[in-house]
């Protein structure tokens, strides 16, 4: 079941439990706007190339549209829709004043160089300024994309409307970015972990972690749970995979990835086989990489007693259903990774403000949202008497419903 699928049944299910208007139900599911815009680019050699670019702007019922825009050989409209909603619950979860949009384009960026990944950026945004803004749709980073591309982008589309700031998310710090935001994925999924493990009388130094991804979203995850006295036994990216039983040591991974690139040939651990690592036995497991990791495929053989989807979809609905009935606990995507979007609030209310906080403001605000976000979900899972995936989607779809019903939407 591909991404938008997968999205859409989460959703009517939690319209169900509602028990909302069938009229309404299918007014939150069409998305306000679909933009689709051809890119084409000199590359360094003088050749033209052409690439394709997609904005899905889902709902803006709550405020104005975010969500990030990625840069990778599989984006497509299917993938960018799913993506787009699941920012409008996930928004409406950590309760801040946005809808959901997402945003791409259909590239490999790491076969073209910094010149062409700029002119790239900048004929996007010049194919969807007037498309976006300040109180209409904000991107930012996502997967593929980085600070450098938030920059490309303000200054682009501030030749068309003035110095805009608070256009985009995820900006360096001297172009008015926020402090704390580079880790606040990671950061976030941390304090979703903690929230969680809580409920069961357990913390993070109890626990043995495994972390799928180690991106910035898996490596600051990494290295916060390592702080805290986690253990983390084995964790992976595209360069490969290493274990270590008794905990790998964080700090030292890092400036091993830092000096080589690579998790290859790390001292502090054995090499394993990628594909083993998310049924390799540990108490938590964090995907923080691509959707549909967790699949019927390999479900039954999950050992994890907790995952955190610090991923976007990274559990099949198939999947869900396995590991639900062995007793897994899933902590959803559209809570467990909403740090990054709550930090990219912080930031666009700085740059409104003419303010900038300091980093320990934003980080004590972000687990303020993060511990509010879950009691409320844990809330909506007693009264509708649902598990944690049903508990977020029934608290984003109830808050975008009300939102919309107030403006004065009719039957």
């Amino acid at each position: 079941m591909n991404a938008l699928a997968a999205t859409n049944r989460n959703f009517r299910h939690a319209a169900r439990i509602l028990g909302l208007d069938s009229k309404l139900e299918r007014s939150l599911l069409i998305p306000f706007r679909e933009i689709k815009v051809e890119c084409t680019i000199p590359k360094d050699d003088g050749t033209l190339v052409s690439y394709v670019g997609f904005r899905v702007q889902h709902d803006n019922a709550r405020g104005p549209m975010k969500g990030g825009i990625r840069y990778h050989p599989e984006v497509n409209p299917d993938e960018v829709n799913a993506l787009a909603q699941l920012m409008t619950w996930k928004t409406a979860v950590v309760h801040l004043p946005y809808g959901g949009a997402k945003g791409g384009i259909g590239c490999n960026p790491r076969e073209l160089s910094k010149s062409e990944l700029e002119r790239l950026t900048r004929v996007f945004t010049q194919k969807i300024h007037d498309l976006i803004g300040i109180h209409t749709d904000v991107p930012a980073p996502d997967m593929g994309t980085n600070a450098q591309t938030m920059a490309w982008i303000l200054d682009e589309y501030s030749k068309f409307h003035g110095h805009s700031p608070a256009v985009v998310t995820g900006k360096p710090i001297d172009l008015g970015g926020s402090l704390g935001r580079e880790a606040a994925t990671g950061r976030g999924v941390v304090f979703a972990t903690e929230a969680l493990l809580a409920e069961y009388g357990k913390s993070i130094s109890e626990m043995k972690f495994v972390i799928q991804g180690f991106g910035n979203v898996g490596s600051w995850a990494a290295k916060l749970i390592h702080e805290r006295g986690g253990k983390v036994v084995a964790v992976n990216d595209i360069t490969g995979a290493i274990k270590n039983p008794n905990g790998i040591d964080i700090s030292a991974l890092l400036l091993h990835k830092e000096a080589t690139g690579s998790l290859n040939d790390f001292q502090g651990g054995d090499a394993m086989d990628p594909s083993e690592l998310l049924v390799h036995e540990c108490d938590v497991l964090i995907p923080c990489a691509l959707g549909g990791v967790l699949n019927r495929e390999n479900a039954a053989d999950v050992k994890a007693k907790f995952i955190i989807e610090a991923a976007n979809h990274p559990t099949d609905p198939e999947a869900d259903e396995i590991l639900s009935k062995k007793g897994v606990i899933i902590l959803p995507d559209i809570y467990a990774n909403a740090g990054g979007v709550t930090v990219s609030y912080f930031e666009w209310v700085q740059n409104i403000q003419g303010f900038m906080w300091d980093e320990e403001k934003v980080n004590n605000e972000l687990r303020r949202y993060m511990t509010k976000a879950f009691r409320d979900i844990k809330s909506m899972c007693h009264s509708h008497d649902c598990n944690l995936r049903m508990g977020a989607f029934t608290l984003g779809v109830n808050r975008v419903a009300r939102a919309t019903l107030l403006r004065g939407w009719e039957a």
